[in-house]
């Protein structure tokens, strides 16, 4: 098959809970396929567009960063008719393999454009050097000379650098369509054509030099437009890395390890301490703790016992437990926020950049221009020589290297900006997105906070209680009884011994001192709190709160201050999230919001007509933030996240939010800027190609003229 380019430019209610938020996929087979060709908003709209027109296809969703398409069929549409009916819209499709996700790695792609680019610009340097000798005046066979090497040189050159454009166009051409390759290959093929024919004729203008230095700026333009769309690894890739790959189930009343996708409902599954739950259930025997913050958000582990239900991705804290299978394989929860996650990615891949927009109507103008230039001359003089030679000069001056530079250019000098201050830009327009957004909502714990808990209490304890604290909590697995050990042993606290030391789950650590009992863990008279009881006096209260990420305070508060709409939405309880916002000013918090309250919530704003900019690291965001207009995830969150996420804080500190704020909108001002150059110049430099006064190489240096200029304004965003 030949290589095609784009042709378009806690408890049983949570568990309960959880597992509707995720309900299973409809009826109908689902096909999933690889695009390698497709780069731009066209493509996406003409491969939806065009199987949905087929008989046996419900649906058609493509993910433009992975570069492929779900296809939901009624069951009689296979592998090969889609792939026949794509390579009928121009498109080439692949089967979606391990095969084809592991050709996929690494930036092939990228080196590809590079060593194209360099081909292009080492050929067009040197015909250039030997264009200066005919500028110079070099006549008969020494010129005639100068053009063969000029025609040995770039001939090839043309060939292997523009073969992006010329497949592109002869894709699209094929099936009766036309994109922004089109006058592009044209321009190029007819500089290289009738160069060949003035050198063959012994005439005194080739221009060489004009082809290439036309692919070598075009190319300019895709490579940058390459880098600016490179980004991580699907979201649901990294969801399937939380999947555990094999277990252990008790059959017959022995233990046998089997793969997670052997997995039947009822089978009884062992699950470790610190295990990772392999699939949905209930617990069948046992008593322990269990971390869900990746699901839900919530800060501090929930207590789990018999009949309890348990969802897979929720990490077992303290004791052996065994549960018995309700959800397997693609019925699981996580399974099914995968899915949710990448239906969410291809929704908001449906925006249009700036530069998709600009471009819907310039191929087919360009053309009709040149066309008119052509007849009109031809009708003028009856020299078809003549008429071609500035049809050519339209072509090559109306060629769209500003436009295709408008955006990329700045774009990258954004990126390169915000990297410089702790932003990673992993989206093509997710700078164009961000200029626009109009209300930010924000997670907390991991977010705003940086999950580290503080303790406020200690120094109110005796010194022998110290003492036992530090041994109770040396104990325990618990995360607060780790931060107590750290904290007490930074004091040069010595661990009492202790005698009978046990953890009992959803209430703590437990011991005897000599012949007191002593108990760590969860209060039993007030609402939540972590107490220190000796034998059967008052517990004391050690209060713990969560210190905030470097720069919140300030990232709110500059929010606020430009009007925009701001929240918080937090998987953890009403009363940490209500107090959490209101120490930093916060209007609208909620608490005990599951993943998909959050995708609703967010859908509720945008509803509203609301712009999303969502700020989260846990695995509960993902679908919020794939849902989001916009979305910035810290570098400290899961792979998942960050793989969801348009941004990515590098550093600690929230403070670059607000430097990607501003230099968005700074960035906007200047693609708009640049689209504004390109219409200019082609307001002053189409009149003059049409009406003769510009040759083929005049128009390559105007229109590498402005391509520079383009550069040189993008460049303007560092500031």
């Amino acid at each position: 098959m030949s290589v095609m380019s784009c042709p378009g430019c806690a408890g049983a209610p949570l568990a309960e809970e959880t597992a509707r938020s995720f309900p299973a996929s409809s009826a109908g087979d689902t096909v999933s396929l690889s695009l390698p060709g497709i780069h731009c908003a066209a493509c996406v709209s003409g491969v939806e567009r065009g199987l949905s027109r087929l008989p046996d296809v419900l649906d058609a969703r493509v993910n433009l960063s992975l570069k492929r398409v779900s296809v939901q069929t009624r069951g009689d549409a296979d592998e090969d008719s889609l792939i026949n009916a794509l390579l009928e819209l121009g498109f080439e499709a692949l089967p979606l393999d391990s095969d084809t996700l592991r050709a996929g790695e690494g930036d092939a792609a990228g080196r590809a454009l590079l060593l194209r680019l360099a081909v292009a610009g080492f050929a067009m340097m040197n015909v250039m050097i030997l264009s200066v000798a005919v500028w110079a005046g070099a006549a008969d066979a020494t010129r005639q000379l100068f053009h063969w090497i000029s025609a040995i040189i770039a001939l090839p050159a043309v060939a292997f650098a523009a073969r992006p454009f010329f497949a592109s166009a002869l894709s699209v051409l094929r099936v009766g369509r036309v994109n922004m390759e089109v006058p592009i290959s044209l321009a190029i093929l007819l500089a290289s054509g009738l160069s060949l024919y003035e050198t063959m004729a012994g005439g005194e203008d080739a221009y060489f030099d004009a082809a290439l230095s036309l692919t070598f700026f075009l190319l300019i333009g895709r490579y940058l437009d390459h880098r600016t769309r490179a980004a991580a690894r699907s979201a649901a890739q990294e969801l399937a890395a939380l999947e555990v790959p094999s277990a252990t189930c008790l059959r017959g009343g022995e233990p046998v390890r089997v793969k997670a996708a052997d997995i039947v409902v009822g089978d009884l599954v062992q699950v470790p301490a610190g295990g990772r739950l392999p699939v949905d259930g209930v617990i069948d025997a046992g008593r322990s703790q269990l971390d869900r913050s990746l699901l839900t958000g919530e800060s501090l582990p929930v207590a789990a016992q018999v009949g309890h239900e348990v969802v897979s991705g929720e990490v077992n804290l303290s004791n052996p437990l065994i549960v018995r299978a309700t959800a397997v394989g693609q019925d699981t929860t996580l399974r099914r926020m995968a899915e949710m996650v990448a239906v969410a990615e291809s929704g908001r891949s449906h925006y249009t950049p700036l530069a998709d927009r600009a471009a819907r109507l310039y191929a087919p103008l360009v053309h009709g221009v040149a066309a008119f230039a052509f007849i009109g001359w031809f009708i003028v003089t009856g020299d078809v020589r003549y008429s071609l030679n500035i049809a050519i000069a339209t072509l090559i001056i109306t060629c769209p290297c500003a436009l295709g530079l408008a955006v990329p250019a700045v774009t990258t000098a954004a990126s390169g900006s915000l990297f410089r201050k702790g932003l990673l830009i992993k989206s093509a327009t997710a700078l164009e997105r961000l200029a626009e957004v109009d209300a930010v909502v924000f997670d907390k714990t991991g977010t705003l906070t940086d999950g580290t808990p503080i303790l406020e209490d200690l120094q109110n304890l005796s010194a022998e209680d110290r003492a036992v604290v530090l041994a109770l909590s040396q104990s325990s697995a618990h995360p607060i009884s780790r931060l107590l050990a750290a904290a007490l042993e930074g004091m040069q606290v010595t661990p009492t011994s202790l005698d009978d030391i046990h953890e009992i789950a959803g209430r703590g650590v437990e011991g005897l001192d000599g012949l007191e009992r002593v108990r760590l863990g969860k209060s039993q008279t007030a609402v939540g709190g972590t107490v220190f009881q000796r034998g059967d006096a008052a517990e004391q209260v050690l209060r713990i709160d969560e210190s905030l990420r470097p720069g919140a305070q300030d990232l709110v508060a500059s929010i606020q201050s430009q009007g925009l709409h701001v929240e918080l939405l937090s998987g953890d309880t009403e009363f940490a999230a209500a107090k959490l916002g209101a120490r930093l000013g916060l209007e609208r918090s909620k608490g005990d919001m599951l993943p998909a309250d959050k995708i609703d919530h967010l859908a509720t704003l945008q509803s509203q007509g609301k712009r999303v900019l969502m700020v989260g690291d846990g695995l509960n965001d993902m679908g919020a933030m794939a849902q989001a207009f916009v979305s910035i995830s810290p570098a400290s969150g899961v792979d998942a996240t960050r793989a969801t996420s348009d941004i990515v804080l590098l550093g600690r500190s929230l403070a670059p939010v607000q430097d990607a704020l501003k230099v968005s909108r700074s960035a906007r001002a200047r693609i708009r800027e640049n689209f504004g150059i390109a219409i200019c110049y082609n307001a002053v430099a189409v009149p003059l190609a049409v009406l003769g006064f510009a040759s083929p190489l005049m128009a390559a240096l105007a229109m590498s003229s402005s391509s520079i200029l383009v550069i040189l304004n993008a460049l303007r965003v560092r500031a």
